[in-house]
């Protein structure tokens, strides 16, 4: 996109995390903000903050894993600004990230899907249409990871998976959309910054799962990132935070640049020539894996 100033960009997972810093970037470069999350509270607060910094925004109470709540979240927007520009499928939750694959509950993965590939697949749904009838510059960002897209990681299968869907649904979109209208650009973002760290996003939290995901034994993920670095400080390992600042910064220049990659350049480079190198060397009897 040539230009953000008064765009309106919806994100959601939007009172907290990445979301939170993408707002506050985009409100940098002039654009208006609807910001989506489930917890009310959380996204009253946020949108009070910046409404205090003179941020043209408005919060919906937006349940991603279902259709209509994300076409009410279309509706409120064009109710309220009239167009929208930039849509943020960002929203995410933790379930499945403790484990082994096969000892997690069905609906560890069901949770896991209706947010992160469903809540993508409904954000296309909801808002694309209304993107093509626009008829100007517009943008989709799909919010994935390196877990699921250049580097899985053992230790959270249901999350590297749903993030793996997110990177394909997001080639195959730009495709199809490319084909019809190329104003409209997509991109995957996987959030690095230019410090090499620990993302502290917030999605370890305890979630309040809706009734139909309801797990037999309950698993509390809120200890994660705590966990983690007790584990690197026992190692010796440095630990380095990357500021959420510094992802939201990744999408700017992305949006400009229009690149479909969102990260940050030589991050994962060693980690995409590793696994394909598995593929390309599956022939050989003494390469393992």
């Amino acid at each position: 996109m040539k230009d953000l100033n008064g765009k309106v960009a919806v994100i959601t997972g939007g009172a907290g995390g990445i979301g939170r810093a993408m707002g506050e970037r985009f409100a940098q470069e002039g654009m208006k903000l609807v910001l989506a999350d489930l917890k009310q509270e959380a996204l009253d607060e946020t949108v009070a903050e910046m409404r205090s910094q003179g941020i043209d925004v408005i919060g919906v109470a937006t349940d991603v894993s279902k259709l209509e709540s994300v076409e009410a979240l279309r509706d409120a927007t064009l109710d309220h600004f009239g167009k929208v520009h930039v849509v943020c499928n960002n929203a995410g939750v933790a379930s499945g990230a403790h484990g082994a694959l096969w000892e997690h509950e069905i609906n560890d993965w069901r949770f896991a899907f209706s947010v992160h590939v469903y809540g993508v697949i409904n954000g296309i749904n909801a808002f694309v249409p209304t993107l093509l009838a626009q008829n100007e510059e517009a943008h989709i960002i799909n919010t994935t990871s390196n877990n699921g897209g250049f580097s899985p990681i053992a230790m959270s299968p249901t999350y590297a998976t749903c993030k793996a869907a997110v990177v394909t649904l997001s080639e195959c979109l730009w495709g199809q959309l490319h084909a019809v209208d190329p104003k409209i650009g997509v991109s995957v973002l996987f959030p690095t910054g230019k410090t090499q760290g620990i993302l502290n996003t917030g999605i370890w939290a305890a979630a309040e799962r809706p009734p139909e995901f309801e797990a037999d034994v309950p698993v509390d993920t809120s200890s994660k990132m705590e966990g983690w670095i007790a584990s690197m400080e026992a190692a010796g390992t440095p630990i380095a935070f990357t500021p959420l600042s510094e992802v939201a910064d990744t999408v700017i220049d992305g949006l400009y640049a229009n690149r479909f990659w969102m990260v940050e350049e030589g991050r994962f480079e060693d980690a995409v020539k590793q696994r394909t190198d598995i593929i390309l060397r599956r022939a050989d009897p003494d390469y393992q894996r």
